[in-house]
C-alpha cells in the first residue's frame, strides 16, 4: 500500500507557503544589506534529447519551494529592502505538450509568494540592476554561465561607481556562509519529513533482506530496496544505491551492483529513499544465506559495539567530533581482540592504526542532501551538536582481498552499520531503529519471504 506522499499534495512538496516564508525572513535578516542570487539546477543530458530526471536545486527550493527547472531567485537582505523577486520561464503551450505544464508568472506569484514575478526572458534585462546598491553579492559562479556573466557585470558596475557614489557590489561571497548554518537545524515540519524518509528506507531495507538468498543478483536486491521506496510514494532512491556482496562490500562507493551472491556471502546494502526531496540514509550488512560464519560474526560484532558507542556520543551539548571518537575507540579495541592489530589502544588510536580497516568518518549530516550542507568544525574546534540536526552514525571495518596466496580470516569481509539520528533537547532520537541491527534479528529477517 502506498504510503500517504508529499507528491499527492498539489504544491511546495507538500510544505506549507508558511514554512518557506519563515526560511526567507532568516536568511534576509542574515544577508543585511546583501542580495543573494540562487538560480534552479540545470537540466542534464544523458545523450542527445535524452534527460536525466530532474531533481531540483536544494538552496532553492529551501529558500522559496521552486521546484522548476530555469527559475532564478533574488533575494535582498532586510537592509537592502527585503524583497523576494523570482524569474520563473513563460507558458508555451508547445514546450509543455513535451515535458509537462509550467507555472508561468501568475501560477508562480501564486503558489510561491514573490514580490515581484518576472519571465526568465527578462532575465537580461532585469537582473543586472537590481544588483547594483547591494555591499555583497551572495552567488556561487559556475551555477549557471548566464548568471556568472550578469553576476560579473554587476560587480564590474560597482567597481566603477563605488569609489565616487559609495554604493555597488565589491564582494562576492559563496550562499553557503549563509544558507548552511540555516540548513543544518531542521524545523519540526522538516523533522516530520525526515521521519518519514527514514520510515520508507526502513521498510526497503526490510524487505530486500526478507528477498536475499543465495544466488539473487545484487542488482535484483538494488531493484528489490528501490522498487519499495516507489510504492511507498517516494521520489526514488536519495542516492546511489550500493548493494555489495562479498568482497564488493569492501568497496566504500561500490554502486556496479553486477555480481551474482554465493552461499555464504555477507551482503552490505547502503540504501536511502528520498521523500519530498528529503533523504534517508541507512546501511545494514546480512549474511545472503541466513547465518553468520565464525569470522563474519567476530567483526559484525565489533562494529555493532562501534555504533553503540557512537550513538551514545549524540546529544545535545556534546562535540560532533566525540561521536568519531566513540566509534574510534571501539573498532581498535574490537581490532586489537580480533588479533589484526598489536600494541597499547589509546597509543593504536593516536597513531590512526584503524584507517587501514576503517578509512571513512563515522558521520555525516543529512537532510536536503544525503551528505548535507553545514560545517563540521568552526575555528579549529569541533561544533557542538545542538537539538534539530540530523546526522548519520555509520561505523565499519573493510578487509579487502589483496590476493595473497595464503589469506587472512577476515579476506574479503565488510561490514558497515548505518542509521539515522536526531538531536534532541535531551539527548537523541535514532530515526531508523525500527530496522534491526542485533545478530539474532538480522539472521532471523534474511530470506523471510522464501520461508
Amino acid at each position: 500500500m502506498k504510503e500517504e506522499s508529499p507528491e499527492d499534495a498539489p504544491s511546495l512538496e507538500g510544505f506549507p507557503p508558511e514554512e518557506f516564508q519563515a526560511r526567507r525572513r532568516a536568511i534576509q535578516e542574515a544577508l543585511g544589506d546583501a542580495v543573494l542570487v540562487l538560480p534552479a539546477a540545470p537540466l542534464l543530458h544523458r545523450s542527445r534529447d535524452s534527460e536525466y530526471p530532474y531533481r531540483p536545486s536544494s538552496e532553492l527550493f529551501y529558500a522559496t519551494g521552486a521546484t522548476e527547472e530555469g527559475s532564478v531567485a533574488l533575494l535582498r537582505g532586510r537592509e537592502a529592502g527585503g524583497e523576494y523577486i523570482l524569474f520563473v520561464r513563460p507558458r508555451d503551450t508547445k514546450a509543455e505538450r513535451w515535458s509537462g505544464p509550467r507555472l508561468g508568472p501568475e501560477g508562480a506569484r501564486e503558489l510561491l509568494g514573490p514580490d515581484q514575478v518576472h519571465t526568465s526572458d527578462e532575465l537580461e534585462a532585469i537582473l543586472p540592476g537590481l544588483l547594483v546598491g547591494p555591499a555583497r553579492i551572495y552567488y556561487r559562479l559556475g551555477a549557471d554561465t548566464t548568471l556568472d556573466r550578469h553576476v560579473r557585470m554587476g560587480l564590474e558596475r560597482g567597481r566603477s561607481r563605488g569609489p565616487r557614489r559609495g554604493t555597488g557590489p565589491r564582494e562576492l561571497v559563496d550562499p553557503g556562509e549563509v544558507l548552511d548554518e540555516l540548513r543544518l537545524r531542521k524545523s519540526p515540519r522538516e523533522i516530520e519529513r525526515m521521519r518519514r524518509a527514514a520510515r520508507v528506507t526502513v521498510e526497503g531495507h526490510r524487505e530486500a533482506m526478507g528477498w536475499a538468498r543465495p544466488g539473487s543478483g545484487e542488482w535484483e536486491i538494488q531493484a528489490e530496496v528501490e522498487a519499495v521506496f516507489r510504492r511507498m510514494g517516494a521520489r526514488g532512491p536519495a542516492f546511489p544505491t550500493i548493494a555489495g556482496s562479498g568482497k564488493n562490500g569492501c568497496v566504500l562507493h561500490y554502486v556496479g551492483n553486477g555480481r551474482r551472491t554465493c552461499e555464504g556471502d555477507l551482503v552490505l546494502l547502503d540504501a536511502g529513499a528520498e521523500v519530498g526531496l528529503y533523504a534517508g540514509d541507512v546501511t545494514r550488512t546480512f549474511p545472503v544465506s541466513g547465518r553468520f560464519r565464525a569470522e563474519q560474526k567476530d567483526v559484525y560484532e565489533v562494529v555493532l559495539a562501534a555504533h553503540r558507542a557512537a550513538l551514545g556520543a549524540v546529544g545535545p551539548g556534546e562535540p560532533f567530533s566525540h561521536v568519531h571518537r566513540a566509534a574510534v575507540q571501539a573498532l581498535t579495541e574490537g581490532l586489537v581482540a580480533l588479533g589484526v592489530l598489536e600494541g597499547d589502544v589509546d597509543e593504536l588510536v593516536e597513531a590512526k592504526a584503524h584507517e587501514a580497516y576503517f578509512p571513512h568518518r563515522t558521520s555525516h549530516w543529512l537532510g536536503l542532501d544525503v551528505h548535507d550542507v553545514g560545517d563540521y568544525a568552526r575555528n579549529g574546534q569541533s561544533r557542538v551538536l545542538e537539538p534539530g540536526m540530523v546526522l548519520t552514525v555509520e561505523p565499519g571495518l573493510y578487509f579487502p582481498s589483496n590476493g595473497d596466496p595464503e589469506p587472512g580470516p577476515y579476506d574479503g569481509i565488510g561490514v558497515r552499520i548505518e542509521d539515522d539520528v536526531l538531536v534532541t533537547e535531551d539527548g537523541m532520537e535514532n530515526l531508523t531503529a525500527d530496522l534491526p541491527v542485533e545478530i539474532d534479528d538480522v539472521e532471523a529477517r534474511v530470506g523471510v519471504r522464501w520461508a
